[in-house]
């Protein structure tokens, strides 16, 4: 059956303000059109499309923040004849589809916008007639075998059967921006998707840290950013690149060996810091679990993120391993990030676990920290 349009719905979106919907509304239309070729518009806590091509809206609508659910529906006037006619045809759909079988149960489920001589109550009846007198079935509206959505609005009246769950969270750009650290590992591509289903636009930074990593590392974290921005549409994710091997080759030279990965995280988030007011972010994101990992014991975070001044989210905080490999494989970064890169060679054998906050800040000052990052900053690279 050929489908007239899209029927998309939005969740969160209707609790706001009149003020704060309507432009979370236009962003979410700008968003759709920015991947979808086709005529859009909202109407009362609904945006219809009409796309070009039909199958692919379906899949791109998979991956646009801000939809909670979407339908394909078929178009009609709200007259007894036009609705009979065209619901009709769609139950005979149906039933060469193999989805309505005689003896099975179904219901009507009815919403009316506008005004009318006729309730909802009574247009769901009608159209359970139309239903009943072109297949023999029973009404049941507790429990239902099959369920049939007629929505009236005004005079037009759209029937579908499909609720088709999208991604949901806020359109993405409404919530200012972030810099997420991303490595080339499961965690922060993870994190950055978190933060973008929250609304929030994304600058990924990627630290280089050859000699101590391949090139097999940044190449995955490029592969990451790709995929990622399946679910950036109206908004892209934009790239930076630290040269990070020469500050992690001080780290090592003059500081405490054992204090290698500490002092790699603070310098990663003070430079994470410099470039967000750079360019406007509000916030750090990365890919933090507690006790994950020995940079991320509870001790060696306080220690890590001393002197940043700027909120740092960490939306995996409270997530194991298998929770969010979960999500990785469910948003398609799972296959990248467990590629072999070789991983980081200026680990040591023993890394601290409980750094201490007042050796920490003397181990900054031996290595001449802020010196180092000026140099790193300086660097950094923006790639297309």
């Amino acid at each position: 059956m050929d489908y007239d349009l899209i029927l998309i719905r939005y969740g969160e979106l209707a609790l706001k303000s009149t003020k704060i919907r309507l432009r979370f509304e236009r962003k979410l239309v700008k968003n759709i059109s920015a991947s979808i070729d086709g005529n859009i518009k909202r109407d009362q806590g609904r945006i219809f499309l009409e796309p070009e091509n039909f199958e692919d809206a379906l899949e791109k609508l998979d991956k646009i923040f801000g939809i909670v659910s979407y339908s394909p529906v078929v178009r009609t006037k709200t007259t007894k004849e036009d609705v009979t006619e065209t619901l009709k045809e769609y139950t005979k759909h149906l039933i060469s589809e193999g989805l309505l079988k005689e003896g099975m149960t179904f219901a009507i489920r009815c919403r009316r916008v506008g005004n009318h001589d006729f309730t909802s109550q009574e247009a769901g009846a009608f159209c359970g007639s139309v239903v009943i007198d072109t297949i023999p079935l029973k009404v049941n509206l507790s429990d239902p075998d099959f369920e049939i959505f007629v929505e009236i609005r005004d005079n037009d009246t759209y029937i579908y059967h499909e609720k088709i769950d999208g991604p949901g969270g806020l359109p993405l750009g409404t919530q200012g921006k972030v810099v997420v650290l991303m490595s080339s590992g499961i965690d922060s591509p993870v994190a950055a998707y978190l933060m973008m289903k929250r609304g929030c636009a994304v600058t990924a930074l990627n630290f280089d840290n050859s000699p101590y990593t391949t090139s097999d590392a940044r190449n995955n974290f490029n592969d990451l950013v790709d995929q990622l921005q399946t679910y950036a549409s109206g908004v892209p994710i934009q790239k930076r690149v630290a040269p990070y091997g020469e500050y992690l080759k001080t780290c090592k030279d003059k500081g405490p060996e054992k204090m290698t990965c500490v002092l790699c995280k603070s310098g990663m988030y003070k430079t994470a810091e410099k470039l967000a007011k750079e360019i406007g972010a509000l916030a750090i994101v990365d890919g933090s679990s507690v006790g994950q990992v020995a940079s991320q014991t509870l001790q060696n975070i306080l220690s890590s993120r001393y002197g940043v001044d700027m909120p740092i989210l960490s939306p995996l905080i409270g997530m194991d391993k298998l929770e969010t490999t979960r999500i990785a494989d469910k948003i398609g970064t799972f296959e990248i990030s467990k590629r072999d890169d070789g991983g980081c060679k200026a680990v040591p054998k023993y890394p601290e676990t409980q750094a201490d906050l007042n050796r920490v800040i003397k181990a900054q000052e031996d290595i001449s920290q802020k010196e180092e990052l000026e140099k790193v900053f300086k660097n950094i690279e923006k790639e297309d």
